[in-house]
C-alpha cells in the first residue's frame, strides 16, 4: 500500500524537524514547509544525512507548495505564528487532514497553563481552516530531542484528539509509524487539556532538572 505524502509546515523547527525525520525514516515521502523554500530545502538536506538506508524522502518547499503536494498536512509552528501560517496553506489544505502540534504558551510564564480565546490552538485552527478540513491534535507532549534520536526507545504516549473518526485513525497510524503508542483522547475540545499538559511538563522539567518528561496512560494493553 502506497504511503501518503506528508507536509510538515514548520518543519525547520525543533518539533517539526523531529517528526519529519521520523516519518522519512519510516518510509514516508515528507515535504518540509517554510516561509523560505531555500531554508526548507537546506533543512531537508541536513536531516537526510541522518536517515538510515531504505528510508523515504525529505524535500523542502514553501508552506503553500508543501501543503499542495501532500495528502496529510502537519502544522508545527509557534502559537503566535499560527494564524499567519494557516493563511498561507488554507486553500491547499481543503479536503485534507491537518494534524496540529501547536501549543499556546504565554511568555514569560510558559510553565503555567494558558488557554487562548478559541479554547485551544487546535480549535482555533479548525475554525480558521473551515469545515472541509479535518483537524486533529497530536504530538504536543513529545520531546523534540526524543524525536530526533532515532535510537530512542519510546516510554511515553501520544494523546490524539479530533472530531473526525477517519482523520483520527490516520493520525494514530502515523503515531505508530514513528514508534510511539497513540491514545484516542476524544473530541477536539479535549485538545485544551492536552495542550495544557505541555506547560505542565515544561515546569516538571525545570523543577526536577530533567529533559523530555512525557505522559504515559496506564491500564491499556500494549501490543
Amino acid at each position: 500500500m502506497t504511503k501518503p505524502i506528508i507536509a510538515v509546515i514548520g518543519g525547520t523547527g525543533a518539533e517539526g524537524s523531529g517528526l519529519a525525520l521520523r516519518w522519512a525514516a519510516a518510509g514516508y515521502s515528507v515535504v518540509i514547509g517554510s516561509r523560505s523554500a531555500e531554508k526548507a530545502q537546506a533543512a531537508a538536506a541536513e536531516l537526510s544525512g541522518s536517515l538510515p538506508a531504505d528510508s523515504g524522502s525529505l524535500t523542502g518547499a514553501t508552506n503553500a507548495a508543501a501543503a499542495a503536494a501532500a495528502e496529510i498536512v502537519v502544522l508545527s509552528v509557534p502559537y503566535d505564528a499560527q494564524v499567519g501560517t494557516i493563511d498561507q496553506i488554507k486553500m491547499e489544505s481543503q479536503g485534507k487532514t491537518v494534524i496540529t502540534v501547536n501549543v499556546p504558551l504565554k511568555p514569560p510564564k510558559v510553565a503555567t497553563v494558558w488557554h487562548p480565546p478559541g479554547g485551544s490552538a487546535a480549535q482555533e485552527a479548525q475554525a480558521q481552516l473551515g469545515e472541509q478540513v479535518n483537524v486533529v491534535a497530536a504530538f504536543q507532549n513529545i520531546s523534540a530531542g526524543h524525536l530526533k534520536d532515532l535510537n530512542w526507545q519510546a516510554d511515553c504516549d501520544v494523546l490524539v484528539t479530533g472530531d473526525h473518526k477517519a482523520a483520527k485513525q490516520t493520525t494514530l497510524a502515523l503515531v505508530k509509524a514513528v514508534g510511539l503508542d497513540g491514545i484516542d483522547a476524544g473530541p477536539l475540545a479535549n485538545a485544551a487539556v492536552v495542550e495544557g499538559l505541555t506547560a505542565l511538563l515544561i515546569g516538571i522539567n525545570v523543577r526536577h532538572k530533567i529533559q523530555g518528561s512525557g505522559i504515559r496512560i496506564t491500564g491499556i494493553p500494549r501490543s
